[in-house]
This record gives structure tokens, C-alpha cells and sequence, in this order.
């Protein structure tokens, strides 16, 4: 069997209310192309991109989830096995930036423990329509502890920052710091000196490691 062309896989998932780009970013960051037609996600969609951080191929499963109220229960069943979660909101739509405390807590009750997060801002292109000021923003993001940033998928700004922000983040927390630990006495390393990743046996809705 061909060992597969990435040295590690990480998955992550895009939350937030429905109609806010969280498939236009998606769709942004893994094949550069946007629309401006408004499709719902019906449950879960994903898609792939490999990505290089500090030498090593980084295969990200970006798990793209509904927005609505009746999905909920479908997407939360994905929580615990993102290794990173991006809390997406509208700037022109205040209710959405309001409902970022309830999709955090929803991260704080259903995600695996310690789980990386970054605050996205999405639509920063529509400064006329603007509703939330990016400095309510960074304050909603300073008071929950996580990074931010604000993004267009339209114009393709701040979106490559905002995946590779969150997935250096995830190796930093899930790799390197194993790796650091593989080098200590008694740490855990594989017989050709890869580092283990301690991870349940990998499916869809888990990250794994090669």
C-alpha cells in the first residue's frame, strides 16, 4: 500500500448561523472560487485542501455544517472530532455576531476538551451594509479567549490567513508538542520515528495521523 502523500491529516469545522459564508470560505480556501448564489448546507458537506506548515504536508478535512436550528443535532455529533473550529458571524448581521456566545458554548459543551478556535468575521467587503464594528469584534474575541480575525470570501481576504492561523495552532497543540514529548524519556514514537498521535481509530469524523 502507497504511504499516502501528507505527513499528517487535521480536521476542522466551520459553526455559525445560517447565510453568514461559511461555505463561500470554504469554497474560497480549497478551490479559489466564489458565488453569490446562496445555497443551504443540508447537514454536513466537506472538502480537502493539503497545506505546507514549517516542512511538514498538512492534509485539512474542513467540515462545512449547517447553520439551521434542525440540523443542530447533525452537526453537533461532529464537535469532538474537530481538532480546530472556526466561529464564523455576518458584519452586516448583528443576530449572527449575538449567537456566537451560544455556538461557543455549544463548542464548551459538545467538543473535545482544549479544542483550538478562531472568531471570523466574515463579509468585511460590505463596509456600506456593516452592522458589527470589528472592534466588537476583537472585545468578543479577547472575552472568550480566542483569536480573530475578519475575512471576504468574495475578495479573498483574510481567508488563507484564517485556515492556516487555525491549523498552525492545531499542529502546534497536537504535533509538536507530542513530538516534544516522543523526545523525552519514555516518550511515544512509532518504530520509523514518527510521533504517535493519541487519536480513536480514524474515521470521517476524526483526525488522524500517518
Amino acid at each position: 500500500m502507497p504511504p499516502p502523500h501528507y505527513d499528517f491529516l487535521i480536521k476542522l469545522l466551520l459553526i455559525g448561523d445560517s447565510g453568514v459564508g461559511k461555505s463561500c470560505l470554504l469554497l474560497r480556501f480549497c478551490d479559489d472560487a466564489w458565488t453569490p448564489s446562496f445555497i443551504t448546507t443540508i447537514g454536513i458537506d466537506f472538502k480537502i485542501r493539503t497545506i505546507e506548515l514549517d516542512g511538514k504536508r498538512i492534509k485539512l478535512q474542513i467540515w462545512d455544517t449547517a447553520g439551521q436550528e434542525r440540523f443542530r443535532t447533525i452537526t453537533t455529533a461532529y464537535y469532538r472530532g474537530a481538532m480546530g473550529i472556526l466561529l464564523v458571524y455576518d458584519v452586516t448581521d448583528d443576530r449572527s455576531f449575538n449567537n456566537i456566545r451560544t455556538w461557543h458554548a455549544n463548542i464548551e459543551q459538545h467538543a473535545s476538551e482544549g479544542v483550538n478556535k478562531v472568531l471570523i468575521g466574515n463579509k468585511s467587503d460590505w463596509t456600506d451594509k456593516r452592522a458589527v464594528p470589528e472592534e466588537l469584534g476583537r472585545d468578543l474575541a479577547r472575552e472568550l479567549g480566542i483569536k480573530f480575525m475578519e475575512t471576504s470570501a468574495k475578495l479573498n481576504e483574510g481567508v488563507e490567513e484564517a485556515f492556516f492561523t487555525l491549523a498552525r495552532d492545531c499542529k502546534a497543540r497536537l504535533i509538536d508538542s507530542q513530538a516534544d514529548a516522543a523526545g523525552a524519556p519514555g516518550g511515544a514514537t512509532n518504530a520509523d520515528g514518527s510521533v504517535k498521535v493519541n487519536q480513536p481509530t480514524p474515521s470521517p469524523a476524526q483526525m488522524c495521523c500517518t
